[in-house]
């Protein structure tokens, strides 16, 4: 049995029994203009796998089948990708409470090919956060495979990105897919998918929670993949990220990282260079800081794009989440209106198409509060602390997505 199939084969076994526990069978329908599933449940009441799915040898020795997978459709394939190996998460840099590590998988694309769907399986669903899958260009596969060589065991440290561009680009970005609890496969629109050159490969960033444990992961994704000869739409994802900027109750003020300084300072001590971006996004925003429970970024068009699906992502001190196009003018709209965030519930939605002309904007806005801190368990013994932006699971994130066409 190859490399590849043994690593496959454990986390089938490890993981897919378990993933109803985290909401779904994989993927965040990132790729967001979504059908719905034409798959049903069984009389028992269990689901049941796709015909094409082929049953694995897991690691007992048993026979495991894939969570449920849509049907394929005519002349659509289906390839798993798998971690090479098992990982154990650790703070990289010593301290903190949070993991990211990319691995570099390949898809053995012998031709280009149209990504129409995802399905991330989380290996171990305690301690995977959340998954990202990014885009590898033929061009950036030799950049790949030297950082994946320079740290030892699977994988390399990837706080934000992949570290493969200096600055990602939030306009187009190499985001291909993700999980995150609540998620499920994403299947596109007929005639819509991401365009994979020959030679591409894929990196699976994976977010660990270190506070849930620090036990092995071997996490995999399935990809949909239909010929690179068909006259498909091309889909990509622009982020919408907004500050964070969120101060100490009055009465539980008096702690060292109530001062912004200070908090700042602990999530670059966490994070290394990608603690910097709470103070970049003023940058991509406009303005400065202003402490509040609720922040926003408006965003100018600089080409025309149509917007298929939305999507949003904050973490568990969000409260609401709400994306506006044209806001102001008397055609605006809100396409993504949360009023009641549950991080347990952050699948996508498809949106009637809506196209934007250059110098038209775009809006996202986010509350978060302190008072969940009371509530959730992952914040016990923990005080109030000036919240800016950060990589954490306790941190915060305030992040809209969008599923786009271009002409």
């Amino acid at each position: 049995m190859s490399r590849r199939r043994r690593a496959l084969a454990a986390v089938l076994a490890t993981s897919l029994l378990t993933l109803s526990a985290c909401g779904g069978a994989g993927g965040s329908d990132d790729d967001t203009a979504t059908q719905p599933s034409d798959a049903s449940p069984s009389a028992s009441g269990s689901p049941e796998a796709s015909p094409d799915d082929e049953l694995t040898q897991g690691h007992d020795g048993h026979q495991v089948t894939p969570a449920r997978a849509r049907p394929l459709r005519p002349g659509e394939t289906r390839t798993t990708i798998a971690m090479p190996g098992s990982y154990t998460p650790s703070a990289p840099y010593g301290t903190g409470t949070d993991d990211y590590r990319c691995f570099l998988l390949d898809p053995e694309l012998d031709k280009d090919a149209w990504l129409t769907g995802t399905q991330v399986l989380p290996g171990n669903p305690d301690v995977v956060h959340h998954v990202i899958l990014f885009q590898v260009t033929p061009e950036q596969v030799a950049a790949a495979e030297a950082k994946d060589a320079a740290e030892d065991g699977e994988g390399w440290t990837c706080f934000g990105g992949t570290g493969l561009d200096r600055f990602q680009d939030v306009n187009r970005s190499s985001w291909i897919g993700a999980w995150a609890p609540g998620g499920k496969e994403s299947v596109t629109k007929p005639g819509f998918g991401i365009r994979l050159a020959k030679g591409s490969r894929i990196v699976m960033q994976v977010h660990y929670n270190l506070l849930a444990g620090q036990e092995p992961d071997t996490s995999a994704a399935q990809l949909r993949l239909a010929p690179g000869s068909r006259k498909y739409q091309a889909l990509s994802t622009m982020l919408l990220p907004a500050p964070v900027e969120l101060p100490c109750r009055p009465d539980h003020a008096d702690g060292e990282l109530c001062d912004r300084d200070a908090a700042l300072a602990d999530v670059k001590e966490r994070f290394g260079a990608e603690g910097n971006t709470a103070d970049l996004l003023y940058f991509l925003c406009g303005g400065k800081p202003k402490p509040g429970r609720t922040q926003s970024c408006l965003r100018t068009m600089s080409e025309p794009v149509t917007i298929h699906g939305v999507a949003g992502h904050m973490h568990l001190l969000g409260r609401s989440i709400k994306i506006e196009v044209r806001p102001g003018t008397p055609q605006a709209q809100t396409i993504l209106d949360i009023p009641v965030w549950d991080f347990d519930d952050q699948g996508s939605r498809p949106i009637e198409p809506i196209t934007l002309q250059p110098f038209e904007q775009v809006k996202v806005t986010c509350t978060h509060v302190q008072w969940l801190r009371d509530k959730l368990p992952a914040f016990e013994g923990q005080p109030d602390r000036y919240v800016v932006w950060g990589e954490g699971t306790t941190d915060e994130m305030c992040l809209g997505m969008l599923q786009v066409t271009r002409p």
